[in-house]
Order: C-alpha cells, then structure tokens, then sequence
C-alpha cells in the first residue's frame, strides 16, 4: 500500500481564511468565488493574488466584460496590499472581451491557454466566469460550457495552477457543471439592515479538508478583507478554535476592593466569569476598573472591552495612564454592525498579545447595542459561546450589566444570562432612614463558600468603599418592602 499524497496548502495571506479553510488553500485545487454584486469577490480575488504571488508563483488575472483591467486597478490600488511594481512583472492582466463576445468556447479557451503557456504561471484568475457563460450560450456547434468548464479545469491542472473563478452564481438552483468540477466553493454575501451593513463569507465546499462550518462575518477595511471566524465552545469539533489553555479555578484573584474579597470567601476564583449586576450609578464600571487595576498591581495583565463610554469620559486617570502606557488592553468601538464573532477574535488577539489573564466586558448593554441587528435574536447564544471560549483560554471574566431597579423584583441580568456565569454580585438602591443608600451582595459564587450579607458600601475619590452589614432591612434585596409599626412602607 502507497502512503498518502501530500497536499502542499498555500497561506492565503487573508486574515482568518486559513482558520477556516481548514489551514490554506490546496495548491493546485480548482477554485469559485461567487456571491452577488457589491459582496467583495474582486477584493478577495485581489487580496489572494498580491497575498500568493511569488518570483516563482506568477499570476495571471483574465478579465471578461465585468470591468476593464485599468478600471478595477484604480479602485484596487486604495488597498495596503496593493503592490504597483509587480503589475506586468509577477502579475499579469488580460481581457478576455472580444473572445467572450464571438460566443465561442474555444476560441475563449485557446486564449487563456495560450496565456498560460507563454506566462508559465502558479495561479490564474477569471473574473468574471459568469460573463463567459453568458455570452456565449447554448450553442449547436463546438464545444458546450460543461466541457468548456471541464476542460479549463483539466488544462489548468496540468500546467499546475491554483485557480480562481469570480462570479455571481450561474444558476439559481446550483445544479451548474461548475459546482461539480470546483475543488473549492467560497460564497460571499451581505446584508443590510437601516444604516447596519453586515458581510459574511461560508465555505460551501472544500475537497481533502476540513473546514470550520457555519457563516462568518468578515470586514472590507483599507487593508482588505478580515474574517472573524465564528467563536466556537471549546470541545466542538469540526471548526477552528482558540489555542486552549485549561483554567486553574484553585488560585483566587483580589478585586482591588477591601472587604469584597472577604465576602467572595477569599477572592474570585481563576478562570470565573463574574457577573456585576445593578442599576446607573451604583459603581459597576468602578468596582470594573478597581479589578483590573489591581491586576496590574499583582503583575496580572488585564484588557477591557468598552461599549458605552471613552476613558477620557468615566475611568480613573490611573485606568487611563495604565491603557495609555501600555499595561492595560483596551478594545473601544462606537461601531453598530458588530458580530460576537469579531468581539471575541479581538480580543483573542488582545490577550494573547498581552499575556493577559483578567478581562472587563463594560457593558452587556452596549455590547447588545453594538452587535448588528441581525445578530440580536441569538445574542443570549453567542454571550455562551463567547464566555466558553475565554473560559477556554482561562482567563477570568468580568462582566457588568446595566438594571432597571424597580424595587419589586429581582433580575441579575436583561438577557437571562445570570446562569451563564459563575459568581454574581448584585448592586442596588434602598432607603434608609430617608436617604438614598448604595448595597452590594454576593448571589452565587459556583462551588466556593461566600458571604450572605447585605452590605453598604459607597463610592469616594478612592474608590468603592463597603461598609459593615444592614440590619433590620429584611427584604430589601428580594425587592420586598419592609414596613414599619405604622403599617406604610
């Protein structure tokens, strides 16, 4: 019995692609790249081919009726990975409109595999191969697009070439030949909801590899197109995963807070997800910041990902010089069409680059309001999958949830997500004595002994301060009133 071929893969040079084409393209496969107008197909064509050419990988790129080659190249150049010197000397552009125009197969493919033969190069580019098809047409005489198809396929092949074909879908019912021949399928979509423009991207067809299921939402930037893999909960198989790491949940992190780690029963354990649960005001963002600040003090690296508010506007000066020098990651995006996926790829890339081992989601309200609309209806699925990745990662998780405090109930979070977690403190209002006051209590600290008391605590220019158990206010955390002799609330 022979050992097994080999399949050299090529890195695309794309950011994300590789994940989740399953590690690179095959060299030497067949390949489409179809979605409708406007879905980026040219610009990922373009990113490849500049990502993949080498001295010894040349390039040839075949344009039909879509656009003149100078016309493409004007737009193309506003990219960072545009290169003008190697236009005509690794790279080569070619327009196929009068061959596609006589409608004559063999005519188009004679062309092309002229071409070819005089560029000797690694990789060939139609675009647009639906422009082809059209033109040309069910014909009674030479040869018919299946074979035009098969044979470009097959010809190609043996001058070992990586190829693309660029084009909106053939057919409606995706029955064309094309789909039968491809190695490869990748189709690209977009979607627009009011002023929200979301673009994903799913491998539909991969031959000799696994790929990562499912859409992912990729981004068009000055630097091209990045995809953001869909963040996957650790032991999934079949997709692209985060370099794991497994949580040590024996060791307990300090809150930064004197008192609070005392009422966790010795601190947060490593590899927690907290949930900070209150209304506006009660001190969410500040306990946030005094968490991570902490861990820089202790040489525990931190980053914080910030939906509603700038440094300059809420943090601490000391949070802002500790982002501004360095020692703090911040992700701070006032975008509106975001998907988790993107969040979570961030901040992967964030933790890894600062060793970090603590992370602040500020807020889970905001975040809802920056992920795309079209997202929303399984915002509390992709909040599971998220935390199990970072989870995975073993860092500990703080996030803060904003509440309406009604006084007649008891929610930890808008999103039923207080399951998710592993500890939870919840802020609130009461009154006492007719005044306003601050109390904080631990809920849940999974597997670990806590505090059950009521505390009050309050916010000065040093931070939060908590201060010794409420008495004789039974009910209040419960939103249940305690009444007086008097019988009035």
């Amino acid at each position: 019995m022979t050992d097994r071929m080999n399949i050299m893969q090529l890195a695309t040079g794309v950011p994300g692609l590789d994940s989740i084409l399953g590690g690179g393209l095959p060299e030497f496969s067949f390949n489409l790249i179809t979605g409708p107008p406007g879905s980026g197909k040219t610009t990922l064509a373009h990113q490849l081919m500049f990502a993949l050419t080498t001295r010894e990988r040349r390039a040839l790129f075949f344009t039909v009726l879509g656009e003149p080659p100078l016309k493409m190249l004007r737009y193309q150049q506003q990219f960072s990975f545009f290169d003008a010197a190697r236009i005509n000397d690794t790279i080569r552009f070619v327009n196929l409109a009068e061959e596609a125009a006589s409608g004559d197969y063999e005519r188009v493919l004679a062309r092309i595999l002229k071409e070819v033969e005089a560029f000797t190069p690694g990789l060939v580019f139609v675009d647009s191969f639906r422009s082809v098809l059209a033109e040309a047409g069910p014909r009674t005489d030479g040869i018919s697009s299946q074979q035009f198809i098969q044979q470009l396929g097959v010809q190609l092949s043996s001058w070992q070439a990586t190829t693309f074909l660029i084009g909106e879908e053939p057919t409606q019912d995706n029955a064309h030949p094309v789909y039968t021949v491809a190695d490869g399928l990748l189709y690209l979509c977009q979607s627009l909801y009011r002023n929200s423009m979301v673009r994903k991207i799913q491998v539909l067809k991969l031959r000799g590899q696994a790929t990562s299921p499912g859409i992912h939402t990729f981004r068009i930037t000055g630097d091209g197109i990045e995809i953001f893999p869909a963040a996957v909960v650790p032991g999934d198989s079949g997709a692209a995963q985060a370099p794991r790491t497994a949580p040590v949940r024996t060791a307990r992190l300090a809150m930064g807070v004197p008192g609070l780690d005392e009422m966790l029963g010795g601190g947060l354990p490593s590899g927690y997800s907290l949930l900070v649960a209150g209304p506006s005001g009660s001190g969410k963002t500040i306990l946030a910041t005094a968490f991570l600040a902490e861990g820089v003090r202790l040489g525990e690296p931190g980053v914080i990902v910030a939906f509603e508010q700038t440094p300059s506007q809420s943090w601490t000066r000391t949070i802002d010089n500790l982002v501004r020098s360095g020692k703090l990651g911040l992700i701070n995006t006032r975008l509106l069409d975001l998907s988790i996926d993107e969040i979570v790829q961030h901040l992967i890339e964030s933790i890894q680059r600062m060793g970090a081992s603590r992370v602040v989601i500020d807020s889970l309200s905001g975040f809802e309001l920056a992920v795309a609309p079209t997202f929303r209806e399984d915002f509390r699925e992709s909040l599971f999958r998220m935390i199990s990745v970072l989870s995975g990662l073993g860092v500990t998780v703080l996030m803060t949830s904003e509440l309406e405090d009604r006084y007649t109930d008891l929610r930890f979070s808008s999103y039923g997500s207080a399951f998710l977690t592993d500890a939870i403190i919840v802020q609130r209002y009461v009154e006492l004595e007719s005044r306003l006051k601050r109390v904080m209590a631990v809920v849940k600290v999974r597997g670990s002994a806590h505090s059950d008391q009521l505390r009050q605590y309050e916010i000065t220019g040093e931070g939060i301060v908590i201060g010794d158990p409420v008495t004789g206010c039974a009910g209040l955390l419960s939103g249940r009133p305690r009444r007086t002799r008097s019988g009035l609330p």
